[in-house]
């Protein structure tokens, strides 16, 4: 059903899409500029394959750059092509898949190929918030596009793939790869996921059949055969490691992580609950693979993570998937570095958690001290139903540097100032830092076993279903 060669690009296109489904379009396309003996030049699809077909059933229209033609550079009828797929998608309300292998801007063709990345950029700016959008990288993916990229919702990368907006080469004093895949997942946090080529296929189709194919379908659904009263023993057990406690209450176990690299100590990931699918956020304290602790992060919120998780609830709530939190923190993280950028970055998710109109549950696993745990979707600033573990501790602070503020002068004037401190201590945490002193104050609705939390949690986003929630008249919030 296609004109197109089995190039790598084509492919990656079928190997990504149901057997037999893809329809190209455009096939017949080249390059019209003749300058710079652009007229020697074959150009066939110039670049780019670019169609439609399905995953799971499900619409999806696809672009693939075959990196063969003039290193699948971008040129104005390359970036025409695109575009023409961006408005089928968006008539159609189906997400756009972008499969990367880039030299970038077609020179040959000088300000016609610089006005195509503008044109690319505004059908990606258009698109926002009413597709999905995913971009994998398997080859190049340089300069403007790189930019492209990243303003998809998704990012994957190829182990051996190269993004960068500069070339590593080309920045002072520079001895790393910056273009990397480790790099772009670990530090630069722009990439989802790294991996092979076929884990990356493998894992955007999983992801796509998760996904509403448009901000007014339906939440994506599926039949759910796991028990929604599944008892989940030993789920106390995973404060620490939240990621697993996700893995466990989620139906058949299913969970799918997005930038687990990078900001590991904030999960933002996706699960099922009853069929449905939830977008998740979670503080992680340790990791365990196999039974074994395998790293151990600070209690404390970080500027990354806050970007991190403000990215992902925005993602959800435009194409109203519910929302999970599980929380367990103690403060902010105490470096120069994060001190830089914390107080931006926590209102930015202060502002994506009170500004999200989705259904939101809150699941308090550990500890929610302070501000940073407000910050972490809390009744105040719009939860609409909060839970807490039996041993949870919910407050301003610890109750031991608490009490050392308080009784200062007590404390250095007593002959045992361990006994007083301790005594003091555990009073405050009954009264002010406690599971049961929250609930009493309204903040919390209910004090459940860690045990029962799948069952409870379904239970609440079944009675929020219908939510609708009204919000001051504006174009959009500014933080």
């Amino acid at each position: 059903m296609t004109n197109s060669a089995q190039t790598p690009a084509m492919k990656r296109i079928n190997a990504l899409l149901d057997g037999n489904s893809f329809v190209e379009v455009g096939a017949y396309v080249t390059a019209r500029s003749t300058d710079f003996n652009m007229q020697a030049q074959k150009t066939p699809a110039d670049g780019v394959i670019t169609g439609y077909g399905t995953i799971e059933g499900a619409l999806v229209y696809v672009y693939s750059q075959d990196a063969a033609v003039m290193g699948g550079s971008v040129g104005e009828m390359h970036a025409e092509k695109i575009r023409k797929l961006y408005d089928m998608a968006m008539k159609m309300g189906a997400p756009v898949i972008g499969l990367i292998d880039c030299a970038g801007l077609r020179l040959q063709e000088g300000m016609d190929a610089l006005d195509s990345f503008g044109q690319l950029f505004s059908c990606q700016a258009a698109a926002s918030g009413v597709i999905p959008q995913i971009q994998a990288v398997f080859g190049s993916c340089g300069g403007g596009m790189a930019v492209a990229a990243s303003m998809a919702d998704f990012t994957f990368m190829e182990e051996k793939a190269k993004l960068f907006v500069s070339a590593p080469n080309a920045l002072a004093a520079n001895n790393e790869d910056t273009s990397g895949a480790a790099f772009q997942s670990e530090e630069a946090g722009n990439v989802c996921m790294a991996g092979t080529e076929e884990e990356l296929l493998s894992s955007i189709h999983t992801l796509v059949s998760v996904l509403p194919s448009n901000n007014e379908d339906d939440m994506s659904y599926s039949e759910c055969t796991d028990d929604l009263n599944r008892v989940c023993e030993g789920l106390e057990n995973c404060s620490g490691d939240t990621a697993l406690a996700l893995a466990m209450i989620s139906d058949d176990s299913f969970y799918m992580e997005m930038k687990a690299s990078y900001a590991p100590e904030m999960v933002t990931a996706f699960i099922r609950l009853n069929g449905t699918t939830v977008g998740c956020v979670a503080n992680r304290r340790e990791t365990y693979e196999e039974g074994e602790k395998t790293a151990e992060y600070e209690a404390g919120l970080t500027a990354s993570g806050c970007e991190k998780a403000a990215s992902f609830v925005n993602f959800c709530d435009a194409f109203n998937i519910p929302l999970l939190t599980l929380v367990n923190v103690n403060g902010y993280k105490n470096c120069k570095c994060t001190e830089k950028k914390i107080a931006r970055a926590a209102a930015r998710l202060t502002y994506a958690f009170a500004n999200a109109d989705v259904p939101k549950v809150t699941v308090t696993a550990g500890q929610a001290l302070g501000t940073a745990g407000l910050i972490m979707n809390s009744k105040s600033i719009g939860a609409d139903i909060v839970y807490a573990w039996k041993n949870a501790s919910i407050g301003t602070m610890e109750a031991v540097p608490a009490v050392k503020i308080m009784y200062s002068k007590e404390i250095s004037e007593s002959e045992n100032a361990a006994a007083l401190i301790n005594e003091k201590a555990a009073e405050y945490q009954k009264q002010q830092a406690s599971a049961q002193a929250a609930a009493q104050r309204g903040y919390v609705d209910d004090i459940i076993e860690a045990a029962d939390t799948r069952k409870r949690v379904i239970a609440a986003f079944e009675m929020l279903f219908t939510k609708r929630e009204e919000r001051p008249s504006k174009k959009h919030g500014t933080v």
